[in-house]
């Protein structure tokens, strides 16, 4: 019997120590990111060399100033080789035998006094017209805004003050 009150103790210390949220759900939304798809991307370019399609975040996922979006290209060579969807993180170069480039990427601007939060995906080559359609036509991108916080500019130059920002004596 005195074999299992040991790891019987242990194992309710463990339990009770662990937590779910600062605020009680068991669901820790404020903390988790949130994912959307936009499909048939189409790029069109008036200088030759790039494209821009502006993305709309739908009105279900809030954005903060302090969130990052990560943007995700659909690869449809791998999806067709794996069998199911295969995406690739921006920003994604293509080099061609000819000595020419393709480039997705992307960037993104937050207004705080409109609360406003813009994407652009871009499509850039050195001959946008030489692109064929499997790069221009059709696209699928995954966006997902990953919540954060900035993080304080705290003066790490003394140690004292160090040990009394971690609460340390």
């Amino acid at each position: 019997m005195r074999k299992f009150i040991l790891p019987l103790i242990a194992f309710t210390c463990i339990l009770l120590s662990c937590s779910d949220d600062d605020n009680g759900d068991f669901i820790d939304t404020d903390t988790i990111g949130q994912t959307f798809e936009i499909g048939n991307v189409d790029f069109f370019t008036n200088d030759g060399f790039s494209a821009a399609v502006n993305v709309i975040v739908p009105n279900t996922i809030e954005v903060f100033e302090s969130d990052v979006p990560l943007v995700f290209v659909l690869d449809p060579d791998a999806t067709a080789a794996n069998g199911v969807d295969v995406f690739e993180p921006l920003p994604r170069t293509f080099f061609f035998n000819n000595g020419g480039f393709a480039q997705y990427r992307f960037n993104f601007i937050f207004d705080n006094a409109t609360g406003i939060f813009d994407l652009d995906i871009i499509l850039e080559s050195d001959d946008f017209d030489a692109l064929s359609t499997g790069f221009t036509q059709n696209q699928v991108f995954r966006i997902v805004i990953v919540p954060s916080e900035f993080a304080q500019n705290n003066d790490t130059s003394n140690l004292g003050d160090v040990l009394s920002l971690l609460n340390l004596d």
